[in-house]
């Protein structure tokens, strides 16, 4: 087969600059309705190709372990391969903490993993995607209402 300029099949898609995409840390309600194949799995598969890049923190690793049924755990291995972790320092321990603390000053009390899990969005510059956006009120971090079990 002969392909001339203008006819026949069109060039692959551009992959996205890695310089320009944007951050997404998917909390772990996101990666449970992923692994359960429901809409989040299609919404995942998406980010790369318009431009963000899904990543995921340890204390969702864990979260999500400790939930797995049975005969998921390889599917729950592909997942966490296909996503970058975001790491907790020292820096994101002293955020967390000290959004419990000040909430806590004004009678709001949050949870160490969401505090942690929002503070590794921060601390990479990402978006947090959540099906429980009232459990991230911190400051400094944008929050993504990703509708759980759609």
């Amino acid at each position: 087969m002969i392909l001339r300029p203008g006819c026949g099949r069109s060039a692959p898609p551009t992959p996205p600059d890695p310089a320009e995409m944007a951050r997404v840390l998917l909390d772990s309600t996101v990666l449970i309705d992923a692994l359960r194949g429901r809409a989040a799995a299609q919404r995942i598969r998406r980010l790369r190709r318009h431009g963000d890049e899904p990543w995921a923190c340890v204390i969702s690793v864990e979260e999500i372990w400790r939930g797995l049924h049975e005969g998921e755990q390889p599917a729950a291995d592909r997942l966490f391969q296909a996503l970058r972790l975001a790491p907790l320092r020292v820096a994101e321990g002293i955020r967390a903490g000290t959004w419990r603390r000040e909430h806590a000053a004004r009678g709001i009390t949050l949870h160490q993993a969401d505090c942690l899990i929002a503070a590794a969005a921060h601390g990479i510059d990402a978006r947090l995607a959540t099906g429980n956006p009232d459990h991230f009120p911190m400051p400094g971090v944008a929050v993504e209402h990703w509708p759980a079990g759609e």
